[in-house]
């Protein structure tokens, strides 16, 4: 009696401990919801303008397709070669199972799964691929209730979008992208048979690693669709020996690497990281592919000139150049190069690099001028000038010794005396520039500077005048493109519109121009700037042969080169220089250095595109002035010029200077 009595706590023990385990199990299932709400993460896609892939972001890549986009034959293959009773039973093959177990229980070991369609789809969303008891049991049970929550479809559905293929490949659709190229719905059967042979073991039988192993498995599943009953013996046999093209793994487009940076880096700060690389958006940007090729071309071209004409081809820092395109009316940036190359340097000197624009930054002070009541013909002052900062409170009088001076000077160590303020920025004369800033003020000039989109910190002191705060080629381009549109800020973009899995808009970006400054003044300023082009430091762009108005900039020692220019249709900025403030050569100015490289790109951009002059806004007027007072001419003048004014400023003298004496002293208290 006591051994039945001993027994009896035994059993009712082991019944409560599997009542126990079986309760934990139960309690620690995943919700089946999970999977009946299946969002996976799916791949984010950028398109470039024309509709062409232009990169993709993911953390796992996958692209949701339906079985009514698959061949009817590789949905075969999967279930011949994975689950052939997959239609007949309830999640779970008994059959199958026994199989496996008997291959466990020889080989001592758990090596063999026998898991349904079913199964591998709860094990890939629920659970973890750790081969333990409590897990097979738990993958028993969710397959079982998963087939009563989800139709046969769906499940299979869920399967094939879930399933790993191998080099960064989930899914079908994903895996054909990666393996063929192409589609999944435009997969031969071949291809199809090889493709359902990968998720036993993605790695082991890669096609790219072991080409041989994934032609035994392709031909394991098309032994299995022929017992299947899927195929007849001649077609397994003409698709075992059909050719299988792979697609090269590699097929980003290089030229474009800096703008999908800064796309990335826009999608993350706005959107996050989830969306960003599980979201399964649909990026429409800007980009033009063959312009970027276009770019770096002629960022190529024109560096090489550089080094060729200082022979610097074997120099341990690389030169390095910047291009950026806006497109004109719209602010969608159609090209932007950061640099020489991508895999080499991720920093991307269009956006991220502050250089000292030099004299690119003039038109923004001359701008300036003609909202204080200047005009292209008002009289400015190109003498000797030296500026003295006292270095402490006593006497300014006295003598100059330990007090900080300045003495400005042109590019060709000469002044010029009386010009027009046209003359004065066509030819970009320093002296001048600076009277003119200290003139109308320098806090005028920097908070002008903020209505066009600079940005960057500006020094108030008069160097900024001749470019000496740093900005980056993207502000200064963008400031510019106030003047190439009348007068408007339209803020760049590289994005069209953003779609969500579902095809919601998230994003959609139509122009909203702000007047910024009047249109007669940006007018005029564009006026000025074709001058530039055609007599002044830009001339090396008048190959051109079409409107254009565009500024140079060098700065200090030939340290950066730049060249702005912009015509009806596009606005383009160049900067070429060293990361570490190397010169780049003796006289390599912006009309040197830069603004060929912008002629090489422009040239290709605007071939095919009909001439086009800029707008003359209705408030400006013409009228022949004496280039030697800036007074209105006599008929009979004969060195008379034409020169366009705001409506009503025919008074030129408005803000005279008075007459100086050849060389000036001014104190100043500020720093400059």
């Amino acid at each position: 009696m006591r051994v039945i009595k001993y027994l009896f706590i035994f059993i009712c023990l082991c019944l409560l401990g599997v009542f126990i385990y079986g309760g934990y199990i139960f309690l620690s299932l995943p919700n089946i919801k999970h999977i009946e709400d299946y969002q996976p993460p799916l791949v984010t896609v950028v398109y470039a303008d024309d509709g062409q892939i232009l990169g993709e972001f993911f953390s796992e890549r996958r692209y949701f397709t339906t079985l009514e986009q698959m061949p009817h034959y590789l949905i075969k293959a999967f279930i011949a070669a994975e689950d052939e009773r997959f239609y007949e039973h309830k999640g779970l093959d008994w059959l199958g199972m026994l199989r496996a177990l008997i291959k466990d229980i020889k080989a001592g070991a758990i090596i063999q799964g026998g898991s349904t369609i079913t199964q591998q789809t709860v094990k890939s969303l629920l659970l973890s691929p750790k081969r333990t008891i409590s897990r097979k049991i738990k993958e028993v049970i969710l397959a079982y209730l998963l087939e009563k929550h989800l139709t046969k479809e769906e499940i299979l559905t869920i399967y094939l979008n879930q399933i790993y293929f191998g080099h960064g490949a989930y899914g079908v659709e994903a895996a054909s992208r990666v393996y063929f190229g192409k589609h999944v719905s435009e997969l031969s059967l071949a291809e199809a048979t090889m493709l359902a042979g990968l998720p036993k073991g993605p790695n082991y039988y890669s096609p790219y690693r072991h080409f041989q192993r994934a032609k035994r498995r392709q031909q394991y599943v098309l032994n299995r669709m022929v017992k299947c009953g899927y195929l007849i013996p001649e077609e397994a046999e003409q698709a075992l020996n059909t050719p299988i093209n792979l697609h090269k793994l590699e097929y980003k487009k290089p030229f474009t690497a800096y703008f999908l940076e800064y796309l990335r880096q826009y999608l993350l700060k706005k959107y996050g990281y989830d969306l960003t690389y599980k979201g399964g958006l649909s990026v429409y940007t800007s980009a033009n592919i063959a312009m970027h090729t276009m770019a770096q071309e002629a960022l190529l071209k024109g560096i090489e000139e550089i080094k060729a004409r200082h022979k610097t081809q074997n120099e341990s820092e690389e030169m390095q150049g910047a291009l950026l395109c806006i497109e004109t009316q719209t602010g969608l940036i159609k090209t932007m190069i950061g640099g020489m190359d991508f895999k080499k340097s991720q920093f991307n000197r269009a956006t991220q690099a502050c250089r000292q624009p030099g004299s690119a930054f003039k038109p923004i002070v001359y701008a300036a001028a003609l909202d204080k009541g200047y005009t292209p013909a008002s009289i400015v002052y190109d003498y000797p000038i030296i500026y003295v900062q006292p270095a402490s409170s006593a006497d300014r009088h006295q003598a100059k010794k330990g007090l900080k001076v300045w003495r400005p000077h042109n590019y060709e160590n000469r002044f010029y005396g009386q010009i027009s303020l046209r003359e004065a920025l066509v030819h970009s004369r320093n002296v001048a520039t600076i009277r003119l800033l200290n003139n109308i003020g320098i806090h005028y000039v920097i908070n002008y500077a903020r209505r066009l989109g600079i940005t960057s910190p500006l020094t108030p002191d008069l160097s900024l005048g001749l470019g000496s705060s740093c900005v980056s080629p993207l502000e200064l381009t963008t400031a510019f493109s106030v003047f190439a549109n009348q007068g408007q800020y339209i803020k760049p973009t590289p994005i069209i519109k953003i779609l969500d899995r579902r095809g919601n808009v998230l994003e959609e970006n139509i122009p909203h121009p702000q007047p910024v400054i009047n249109s007669d003044t940006a007018y005029i300023i564009t006026n000025i700037l074709e001058d530039v082009i055609k007599r002044g430091t830009g001339r090396k762009v008048k190959a051109f042969g079409r409107p254009v108005a565009g500024k140079t900039g060098t700065t200090n020692n030939y340290t950066d080169a730049w060249f702005i220019g912009y015509t009806p249709y596009y606005i383009t900025g160049v900067w070429v220089g060293y990361d570490d403030l190397k010169s780049l050569g003796k006289r390599e100015t912006g009309g040197q250095a830069a603004a060929p490289i912008w002629l090489y790109f422009m040239q290709k951009v605007e071939k095919d595109l009909p001439s086009r002059p800029f707008p003359i806004p209705p408030s400006v007027v013409f009228a022949k002035i004496d280039p030697h007072t800036g007074t209105l001419a006599s008929p009979e003048d004969p060195d008379a010029k034409l020169e366009c004014f705001k409506r009503g400023y025919f008074s030129l003298s408005l803000f005279p200077e008075k007459e100086r004496d050849f060389t000036e002293t001014i104190y100043k208290t500020r720093n400059f």
